[in-house]
């Protein structure tokens, strides 16, 4: 088994000018609330232009789907759109998509618009943690890895977003242990185990999510 941390370097030197790029079209985001996505040569799609409310509307179509359908849908339905089309609008643009869930995320989008300015309000805070211990208590359907997500898209390094190919690393490098279910007490003990590979290569937690990312997929995505 190759070590973490030689995969990881093998990972910087191939894709690296790659996660450069995603980190600081996060940080605009964070800056700016504003920012240009561009996901080429990993998805064939024009770049494209995000703000905090569209951002937190990808994180909900991509749970449970795939990054890319998520990209897909996000430069279909525009800044614009997620604030603006109604409910059968979005359903519709969804299910053409082919995302196996439309109903329960055009319901979900629509819901969150009643909390663009929260959203706005958390993407000017500091610290991470305490951001998202308020999305998971404030945003119907958020739970530590939506709100994690959302997070480190908007340009914030210090969470981690356990999704399947981050646990299935962990387990398969003997991290942590294999469970059924991802708690919030499991969740936090893998953030621990990925943050003792931070601090040893100093790294983030944004750099080195997209980096093992790239070593389960092939791609540089978000």
């Amino acid at each position: 088994m190759i070590p973490v941390k030689e995969e990881i370097e093998k990972a910087r030197k191939e894709v690296g000018n790659y996660v450069k790029q995603r980190l600081s079209e996060f940080k605009n985001l964070k800056k700016n609330h504003l920012t240009t996505f561009d996901f080429r040569p990993f998805v064939d799609i024009q770049p494209y232009q995000a703000d905090i409310f569209s951002e937190a509307c990808f994180c909900i179509l991509t749970a449970n789907s795939s990054a890319t359908l998520g990209i897909k849908l996000q430069k279909e339905i525009g800044i614009d759109g997620f604030r603006e089309y109604s409910y059968d609008e979005l359903f519709d643009i969804i299910r053409k998509k082919g995302h196996r869930f439309a109903a329960q995320r055009a319901d979900r989008i629509v819901r969150l618009r009643n909390q663009i300015n929260l959203l706005e309000e958390v993407a000017d805070m500091v610290d991470g943690k305490e951001a998202r211990e308020i999305l998971v208590r404030e945003v119907y359907g958020y739970g530590y890895k939506e709100a994690s997500h959302f997070l480190r898209n908007i340009g914030f390094d210090d969470v981690a977003i356990i999704d399947r190919h981050i646990f299935r690393y962990l387990f398969e490098k003997g991290l942590v242990k294999p469970r059924k279910t991802i708690t919030k007490k499991v969740y936090l003990e893998c953030e621990e185990a990925l943050q003792k590979i931070v601090d040893e290569m100093g790294l983030t937690q944004s750099e080195l999510d997209l980096y093992i990312f790239y070593l389960k997929t092939g791609k540089v995505l978000k």
